[in-house]
């Protein structure tokens, strides 16, 4: 079997500022991001096929990294319309029937490591596809089996992707980002140290442990002289930070207590959308969602159901309330 492992904060996010006429519900209610993940879902198992899916969101954007480094990546500057999607987009995921992981104390991304590696190790998965752009989803990319999958660009990166476009192996990717940064995450990197000079060092090294502290012992082509003297004195002097940004970068999973509570990956599997008790009511429901649905599965419509009940408010005590840090 093969799976598919999305990140739906990164879908929602994408669709919310996609460059489109918005998607409004009742009362002017934004739902651009909302429609746009449907849109990305109902197509990734109607055209391409995909028979076992998990989602991962971020039902609270803070997580156990920002207790960590106060400026790692918050809520703060959100527009307030893209975070009250965040409840109906998780109704509207389960109501597809497919299974959801929202995040509280750890990532979306995490919840997808988790899924990485826990199914991975079982024998009946031919392939995991972990379907984002984000690089530093890249660590968990293992030979040509657990692969990441930009499906914006149609780009997929095993393991020698990986290494041609970052410059190093997936393994080493935390370690990469601990030197250059990452602005989507809110960290900064060390000072003086960019892509390419980290690449190379991290190529010959791999770990930052193991790379020696003064540059006369490096073995590095091409980075020699006052470049990797200085190089190595600014990994010295801000060691520390270094050890915390790879810490920020490298991703939780089961063995970190990121929940996950499918063991068998055919618990991933996908048999349409749970039938509706009610058929719907809301013009929402038949005018967003129940045409994109009804070429895919005929009782799809409890998709409709849902996302108009919290639309309405109703059942806003069960999904909206975003649990205090």
């Amino acid at each position: 079997m093969r799976l598919h492992l999305v990140d739906a904060t990164y879908e929602l996010f994408r669709a919310h500022f996609a460059p489109r006429p918005p998607v409004l519900g009742r009362d002017g209610i934004p739902l651009s991001g909302v429609s746009g993940l449907c849109d990305q879902l109902l197509y990734l198992l109607r055209e391409e096929g995909a028979t076992h899916v998990g989602c991962a969101t971020d039902r609270v954007i803070e997580s156990f990294r920002n207790d960590l480094y106060p400026s790692y990546k918050s809520s703060a500057g959100m527009p307030p319309e893209l975070l009250a999607q965040f409840p109906i987009a998780e109704a509207a995921v389960e109501a597809l029937g497919i299974v959801l992981w929202p995040m509280v104390e750890f990532e979306a991304d995490d919840a997808i490591a988790a899924a990485a590696v826990r199914f991975a190790a079982d024998p009946r998965v031919e392939k995991i596809f972990v379907c984002t752009p984000d690089k530093d989803m890249a660590q968990l990319v293992r030979d040509e089996r657990v692969v990441l999958w930009d499906r914006r660009r149609g780009l997929v990166y095993d393991d020698a992707g990986v290494r041609a476009k970052w410059g190093v192996p997936p393994m080493s990717i935390p370690d990469w980002l601990a030197l250059v940064g990452d602005s989507s995450d809110g960290f900064p990197g060390l000072p003086g140290w960019g892509a390419k000079s980290a690449a190379a060092v991290l190529s010959r090294y791999g770990h930052l442990e193991d790379v020696p502290p003064h540059a006369s012992a490096w073995e590095v082509p091409g980075l020699g002289g006052s470049r990797a003297v200085g190089l190595a004195a600014m990994l010295r002097d801000h060691w520390d930070e270094a050890m915390l940004y790879r810490d920020l970068a490298r991703l939780r999973t089961v063995a970190d207590g990121v929940p996950l509570r499918q063991h068998d990956p055919d618990e991933l599997r996908w048999d349409g959308a749970p039938r509706p008790a009610h058929p719907p009511a809301s013009p929402l429901a038949r005018g967003l969602i129940l045409p994109r649905l009804q070429p895919l599965d005929p009782v799809s419509e409890s998709v409709v159901r849902r996302v108009c009940r919290h639309e309405s408010g109703q059942d806003r005590d069960e999904t909206s309330d975003r649990p205090a840090r």
